[in-house]
């Protein structure tokens, strides 16, 4: 779920043609990275497997023969999925009752086919944040950090644009996403391994939109800054720490940070949709080393599922090694800060882990990720022992990934709980009017050029109807045309229909459902001043 880069509106497409294609306008990457959340143009027609590569046959050792009996329902599920959204590879985990349920789907690349299978690594964006929050308890146990403490503490030079903020920010309120400034901040300070101290050195101008520990708001930048800590307790590389203290540990053999550490993997490609196909684009794989802490890992299905079991059991290492104390796993899953929605409902963040309610009292432990082309799904039901995670090589994944987690298909016959209840209203105008308006977000892209999101909502039949634009600056490193410059302004239509009191349900341009949800924030005043929506805040401009 979620987030790595800022979706420009509810339903937006996150894919955009290649060049030479038609079926939809060219974006940049620094256009891709900052719109979506970031060169071959072979495809393969929805519903169509690449030769020799039968969709449902596990392979490499997968355990996609056990238990068929339960899980061939789910098989069913991705394959037609996979047909449908134009996805050419998959890899799914399933951990219930103790029996583990490892299968890849499909294709690496339709250019280069190979069967996907348990082991075959993904970018899981950012699922990599709990391995960041995973290191900083590590650190806490030993005595090193302390989650209450401020940020100054470790990095006596931090600063945001709010001098309070700066001082008084935690380590706590970095991980559960309530630090309350601008926190889609992509930049890109190359490979070095001074990227990430670069990065927060870069704060400084960033914006803030609320005081800390008040407000749930998605926190990319946040999360740097985590990383930031972990250098500079450890004195070493922020990827060489948690390769230390957790990926080695537990035996993640195919959890990497780097693409040089993958040679000899079998690599999941990434693939955009285009007039309905899977079209590989090498060009969306790369991500900056500065973003490594929110969204850097590279990892298989089968490694994301021992993740899971660790979280779900004892804190020890497959051998028997202690890693981390059960208390401390119970932790990052319970004291949630402030919540909201992120998609769907939270109860709010713990120590990164996206903390979500049930009708049936059973809380689910989640996350995921989202990169151009590579998106995923992680979630956990402790309470159930049940634990799911998807992987995907195509910008299609993401519907699919809506379907296992986000509605209740996957929780109900899987771990027996569903999400709240939520019955789209009919309101007044009266009622409805509190809501209208212009509402306004920004981000910084991967060159460091901030950029406006605006949203226009207006009621109509009961529910809000509008439009939401997001202003890029013209790209600098490409030939001007007319079609390039067309899609610096992006421009798509969304709703949303209330169920509760400043909660919604997002709706699509014909204003059906989409089943994700978001909320509107009161000011001290009472009066409606942000609109959260993908767990983004959006400030609503008085008249």
């Amino acid at each position: 779920m979620d987030e790595d880069l800022l979706p420009v509106g509810s339903g937006t497409p996150r894919s955009a043609a290649s060049p030479g294609r038609t079926g939809g306008p060219r974006w940049s990457r620094r256009g891709f990275l900052s719109a979506a959340a970031a060169a071959g143009c072979a495809t393969v027609p929805l519903g169509t497997p690449a030769a020799g590569a039968p969709r449902s046959a596990p392979q490499g050792g997968d355990t996609g023969g056990t238990g068929d009996h339960l899980f061939s329902a789910l098989d069913a599920k991705i394959e037609e999925a996979m047909r449908t959204y134009a996805i050419p590879g998959a890899a799914v985990g399933v951990l219930l009752d103790g029996q583990e349920y490892v299968k890849g789907y499909g294709v690496t690349n339709v250019d280069h086919p190979v069967p996907v299978d348990g082991d075959t690594v993904f970018r899981i964006g950012s699922t990599t944040k709990t391995f960041t929050g995973t290191t900083l308890m590590r650190l806490v146990e030993r005595g090193e950090v302390e989650l209450d403490a401020p940020v100054r503490r470790y990095l006596p030079d931090f600063a945001v644009a709010d001098p309070f903020a700066s001082a008084q920010v935690t380590v706590r309120q970095l991980l559960n996403h309530s630090a309350g400034w601008l926190g889609d901040d992509y930049q890109d300070f190359g490979p070095g391994d001074d990227a990430l101290a670069r990065f927060v050195a870069s704060m400084a101008r960033l914006p803030q939109l609320t005081d800390p520990g008040k407000v749930f708001a998605y926190n990319n930048a946040a999360l740097c800054v985590a990383g930031r800590i972990i250098e500079g307790v450890t004195g070493k590389t922020y990827e060489t720490a948690v390769r230390e203290l957790v990926i080695d540990p537990l035996g993640l053999d195919h959890t990497r940070f780097s693409s040089d550490e993958i040679v000899g993997f079998t690599v999941a490609a990434s693939h955009n949709v285009v007039d309905g196909e899977a079209v590989l684009e090498p060009s969306f794989w790369p991500q900056p080393r500065s973003l490594a802490p929110t969204g850097g890992l590279i990892s298989s299905v089968r490694d994301q599922l021992s993740w899971a079991r660790f979280h779900l059991g004892d804190g020890t290492a497959p051998d028997g090694t202690p890693v981390l104390s059960r208390q401390s796993l119970r932790q990052m899953r319970s004291t949630p800060g402030p919540g909201g929605t992120l998609v769907v409902e939270l109860d709010g963040m713990g120590v990164t882990w996206m903390l979500r309610p049930t009708a049936q009292g059973s809380r689910i432990v989640q996350h995921g990720g989202t990169w151009p082309g590579q998106i995923s799904g992680f979630m956990m039901v402790p309470s159930r022992d049940f634990a799911l995670t998807l992987l995907t090589n195509s910008e299609g994944g993401t519907r699919l990934r809506d379907e296992l987690f986000t509605d209740d298909w996957a929780l109900s016959r899987y771990a027996g709980v569903t999400n709240l209840p939520a019955t789209a209203m009919t309101l007044r105008g009266q009622e409805l009017a509190p809501y209208e308006g212009r509402y306004m977000a920004q981000r910084i892209n991967d060159e460091g050029a901030m950029e406006d999101v605006v949203t226009e909502l207006t009621r109509h039949d009961g529910r809000l109807h509008g439009t939401q634009t997001a202003h890029g600056p013209a790209d600098q490193d490409e030939a001007a045309s007319e079609e390039e410059d067309s899609v610096q302004d992006r421009t798509t239509e969304l709703g949303a229909a209330f169920y509760q009191q400043d909660f919604a349900l997002d709706l699509d341009a014909e204003g059906r459902p989409i089943g994700t949800r978001s909320d509107f924030v009161r000011g001290p005043d009472g009066k409606v001043l942000w609109w959260r929506n993908h767990g983004r805040l959006y400030r609503h401009q008085t008249q």
